[in-house]
């Protein structure tokens, strides 16, 4: 009887530790469960949890639809908004969010006030047009467990709300803006929290490092493969520049302007000598053939209409061309979007797609050499991505000139942006007050756009008499003259990328005679193949906008009245005439063009 309970004692232990160990198996397999469910968000987590601060990000109203947001945009990384009024979302799918309009919400409910992280690109559209990229890579939104159904979009902490710049990489390390930014758009509100976070950027390519671009050729072009005399023509061309003898009897400082200034001398004489273009008089308007000669993006439109009437570089016979040009205007082409049945920006890219392939099989000579002897010019920002695929090979002549966007140094162009305001006087306005009568140190005015700019003038604003940084100046009469009057009487100009990498005040800056100082990473100023960039202007790196005045002042009066000196010198490079001169724009554009297809040529 002894032994038969004890039995039974012992089956009842065994029993309850079978139960216990059943139990700690359940818990276990949910708390792996749990882990597995959270671990989409555990690299985001331990980001956030190094960002010191929670930021948010909400629609500030329920009834923003879409379609109610007219000029706000949502896009994927690397594509472009497909409608002006709609609002696309693109989130990583290592989040497990779903998209759906403009609604975003977790698959899986969320506890209360938890937080996660996602990566999102917002470009938001002027009235004129322009894209604008902005990019946030770690935004942190506040869940809430108990939202209705139907309602499950995410809901955003709002308070203690301001605007926060953004780049095309991430967000910068040092982030400074006031409430009156506009880099954020109406309807979405960011976190003052969010400026102490930071994440990784692309390290900018520096000025030196285009520099041995340019003399090394390093990089990777395409080459054509044919053999026609032509090619025969380009290859001895090669050959006379490389072997140039060395000009002595002109003055130092005009050379020092130049990289090489013999072989630029002779490289022109040859272009001036030898250089055939053909046009293709194939395409409609008002995307082809019609150039527009104002604004920001007047450079297309001006190099169109004096290489169209050109008589001495125009050929009919396209068998006797070097260079084959492709007539259409970027700010037309992106004008026609929601127009003539473009609804995406994939209608656009479609449109000079079919156009290529409308040319080349009425044509052999796109074909022969993959496009490698043929060039467009385009001026407006989406002229990169729209030309990415389809015109890759072509030597393409580009304002927004981003060599961490595609642009390649020895095969393209830079572009000058030339803010033309009057088509019947380009020249108009030109020279500045001599260096003794410049007063100011540093000048800037402009839209604050983009994410440097609200930097610049969290730094600069008000802060010292002789930096005069403002935001953007009255339109009128009265504030175009100041603009003009005080880029005239300062001795550097600021030129601070905006949405893009470049900006017409570079330009500017020479026109009025005002030490341009660059602040652009990643920028391939004009006519880079043939400038010594670096002496008559300054180039400064965006992390270094703290440190500006400092920069400048460093900067000894002798190399100041160098620079400017040169400035003057350059100033007759970077003018348009309604009849092309020597040496002017258009010519300038030219030989660039020319310059790079006679280096893609390969020596026997």
């Amino acid at each position: 009887m002894g032994i038969g309970l004890q039995f039974q004692r012992l089956c009842c232990v065994q029993s309850v530790k079978k139960l216990l160990s059943i139990f700690g198996i359940v818990i276990a397999i949910v708390a792996l469960l749990s882990q597995l469910l959270a671990r989409p968000y555990e690299n985001y987590m331990s980001l956030l949890s190094n960002a010191g601060g929670s930021s948010a990000v909400s629609s500030t109203s329920n009834s923003a639809r879409p379609s109610d947001m007219d000029g706000v945009g949502f896009e994927a990384e690397t594509g472009l908004a497909t409608d002006e009024k709609r609002i696309n979302v693109e989130v990583d799918s290592v989040l497990g969010f779903q998209k759906s309009g403009a609604i975003i919400y977790p698959e899986k409910r969320l506890n209360a006030n938890s937080t996660v992280g996602f990566h999102l690109n917002i470009s938001s559209y002027s009235n004129q047009g322009e894209m604008r990229t902005e990019s946030a890579q770690l935004l942190t939104l506040k869940s809430n467990a108990a939202l209705p159904s139907g309602q499950e979009n995410v809901i955003a902490d709002t308070s203690n709300t301001t605007s926060l710049p953004f780049n095309d990489k991430g967000l910068m390390k040092n982030q400074a803006t006031g409430s009156g930014s506009n880099v954020v758009r109406p309807g979405f509100k960011v976190a003052a929290g969010a400026s102490k976070m930071q994440s990784k950027r692309r390290r900018p390519t520096s000025i030196s490092y285009m520099n041995s671009l340019v003399l090394q050729s390093s990089i990777s072009l395409v080459r054509s493969q044919w053999h026609s005399a032509r090619e025969g023509e380009l290859r001895n061309a090669k050959l006379q520049i490389e072997s140039s003898p060395i000009i002595r009897n002109i003055p130092e400082v005009h050379a020092s302007i130049f990289r090489n200034y013999s072989k630029f001398r002779r490289s022109y004489e040859l272009m001036e000598r030898v250089l055939k273009v053909y046009v293709y008089r194939e395409g409609e308007k008002p995307i082809f053939h019609q150039p527009y000669l104002r604004g920001i993006y007047a450079s297309e439109g001006w190099f169109m209409k004096l290489m169209e009437k050109n008589k001495q570089f125009l050929v009919k016979d396209p068998k006797r061309a070097h260079l084959f040009y492709l007539p259409f205007s970027s700010l037309k082409l992106r004008g026609a979007l929601s127009k003539q049945n473009f609804t995406h920006q994939k209608d656009l890219e479609n449109h000079l797609s079919n156009y290529i392939g409308r040319i080349s099989r009425k044509y052999h000579f796109w074909n022969r050499s993959r496009g490698a002897d043929h060039f467009f010019v385009a001026c407006h920002d989406w002229a990169p991505r729209l030309t990415r695929k389809n015109m890759e090979t072509c030597v393409r002549v580009l304002c927004n000139s981003n060599i961490a966007g595609g642009f390649k140094i020895g095969k393209d162009v830079s572009l000058p942006v030339t803010y033309v305001r009057s088509a019947e006087n380009p020249l108009k306005d030109l020279g500045g007050n001599p260096p003794s009568a410049r007063s100011v140190l540093a000048f800037f005015a402009g839209g604050i756009h983009g994410y440097l700019r609200p930097i610049l003038l969290q730094h600069w604003s008000d802060r010292e008499p002789d930096m005069k940084i403002f935001g953007p100046m009255p339109r009128d009469t009265e504030g175009k003259a100041e603009y003009r009057k005080l880029m005239k009487s300062s001795k550097y100009c600021i030129c601070a990328r905006g949405y893009e990498v470049h900006t017409p005040r570079v330009v500017e800056s020479i026109h009025y005679e005002c030490v341009p100082v660059i602040i652009s990473d990643n920028y391939v100023p004009p006519f880079f193949e043939v400038f010594n960039w670096e002496s008559f202007s300054v180039f400064v790196l965006e992390k270094d906008v703290p440190d500006l005045r400092n920069i400048l002042l460093s900067i000894p009066e002798e190399k100041y009245m160098e620079m400017q000196h040169r400035l003057k010198m350059v100033q007759q490079y970077f003018l348009w005439h309604k009849n092309p001169v020597k040496y002017d724009l258009f010519h300038m554009i030219l030989h660039s063009i020319w310059y790079n297809r006679v280096f893609q040529v390969k020596s026997k």
